[in-house]
């Protein structure tokens, strides 16, 4: 029995050690798995901040050339960001508005797209987007960014439910005059097409031409053009038609628009030459008073600021109504259509979807502060000295009743084309506004 035991004792001693030889075993490799893992993580941060770190460089296309109201704004923002992210440089091109669309269609084309690119929201760019030539950056529209511009802000850069873009600024149509040269012929803003063409009448009776317009960059005619269109359709009709939702523009508002249009170019409202003038050479006659009116975007405002010799003599007004059973006085061209769009192939585009967002908010702030925009984003910056016309304008934007996006915006590229060209037509009097209506219906309905 005493040998038993002693058997007994020395197996259960060999086995307690077996035991605890497991364990500290286990344990150490645990320890070493552990260690491991720890490392293999620190290297992956380690490699992921290094890898951030790495120089890049974006290249972003606008039409905020020096003489554009944004161009400050613009450097400012890019400025920032660059200070902000000390390994990112953007590299910032500028083009005329009017010769920007033919190269921004041209660049979808052919697949060569800046990282970075302005742009137009709504039918401008539906057919970039559905060629799958834009970057959805939905995942960049952080809860932070939520709480400064809404989704609703956005809408035009949206498509399908996905975000493609992001903008900065909210501008209008306005009539823009000179109040020292009103106040000289006893006139005050009119609100009305019939006080809108006595003041014109007041002027050219006075030897002063009315308007400044420019016929070779097409787009400031459609900006006089669309306004008065949509004070004699309403936002809705003029909405319906443009996108083909419904109705045809061979109809009595849209005659009665573009009727009351060429009246004005018949009386001798706008500048002799339009047809060969740019905006920038129409404008600066307006800007050092050769001319007292001219209609635009609020943009203009911050033009005003710092072209005009005396801007306490400037003051804006919303367009008058044509036809008030359709239309207010607060429905409004416009919108927030002025976008920032990320290219699908760009080899940085997630760097470049992330930089857009704070561009987008900073030009913004700059833009408002030097009264160029109205801004999309929150106020959250001191704004107390912004000057009396940038005043005006976002107060007037709060209290719209409508916001329609001009009519080479909301209709597609091709529809967009032909109107422009048609509208040179109507203006210079190759057709007549019954023949510029039917020609149009036909576009859009064809």
């Amino acid at each position: 029995m005493i040998l038993v035991a002693g058997m007994l004792a020395s197996v259960s001693a060999c086995a307690g050690t077996s035991a605890t030889t497991d364990a500290a075993t286990k344990a150490a490799a645990a320890a070493t798995t552990a260690a491991a893992t720890t490392k293999g993580e620190e290297t992956a941060k380690a490699e992921e901040t290094a890898a951030s770190a790495e120089d890049i460089t974006l290249t972003m296309w606008s039409i905020a050339t020096e003489s554009d109201s944004f161009n400050p704004a613009y450097n400012q923002a890019i400025a920032d960001y660059e200070d902000a992210h000390p390994n990112v440089k953007i590299v910032h091109e500028t083009f005329e508005n009017e010769s920007y669309k033919t190269k921004i269609k041209s660049a979808v084309a052919a697949n060569e797209l800046p990282d970075i690119f302005f742009t137009w929201g709504g039918g401008f760019s539906q057919s970039f987007v559905e060629s799958g030539k834009v970057f959805a950056i939905d995942q960049y529209y952080t809860d932070e960014y939520k709480a400064q511009i809404s989704s609703a802000a956005l809408g035009n850069a949206t498509y399908d439910g996905k975000l493609y873009g992001v903008t900065y600024s909210t501008p209008i149509s306005l009539l823009f005059y000179n109040k020292a040269m009103f106040e000289e012929q006893g006139l005050t803003a009119p609100t009305t097409f019939d006080e809108l063409k006595a003041v014109c009448q007041k002027f050219i009776d006075n030897g002063i031409t009315p308007f400044g317009i420019s016929v070779k960059d097409t787009w400031v005619t459609a900006m006089c053009h669309d306004a008065l269109t949509l004070k004699s359709v309403g936002p809705t009709a003029l909405k319906d038609v443009l996108t083909k939702v419904g109705g045809s523009y061979n109809s009595a508002d849209f005659l009665n628009a573009d009727t009351k249009f060429m009246e004005l170019v018949d009386m001798g409202a706008f500048i002799d030459g339009a047809t060969g003038l740019s905006n920038d050479e129409a404008s600066a006659m307006f800007y050092d008073g050769t001319v007292p009116m001219y209609i635009t975007g609020s943009w203009m405002g911050g033009s005003i600021m710092t072209d005009a010799a005396d801007p306490t003599q400037f003051d804006c007004a919303p367009i008058p109504v044509l036809n008030d059973s359709t239309a207010k006085i607060t429905d409004f061209m416009g919108g927030a259509a002025d976008t920032l769009m990320v290219s699908e192939s760009s080899a940085n585009k997630e760097a470049a979807a992330q930089a857009v967002f704070e561009l987008a908010k900073s030009i913004s702030k700059y833009a408002c502060l030097s009264g160029s925009g109205i801004p999309a984003w929150t106020i959250d910056y001191d704004a107390g000295s912004l000057n009396a016309i940038t005043t005006k304008e976002i107060e007037l934007a709060q209290n719209a009743t409508s916001f329609t996006l001009w009519f080479d915006t909301l209709m597609t590229a091709d529809d967009a084309g032909e109107y422009l060209a048609l509208l040179q037509e109507l203006y210079v009097g190759n057709m007549t506004p019954a023949e510029f209506d039917e020609s149009m219906a036909a576009q859009l309905e064809g």
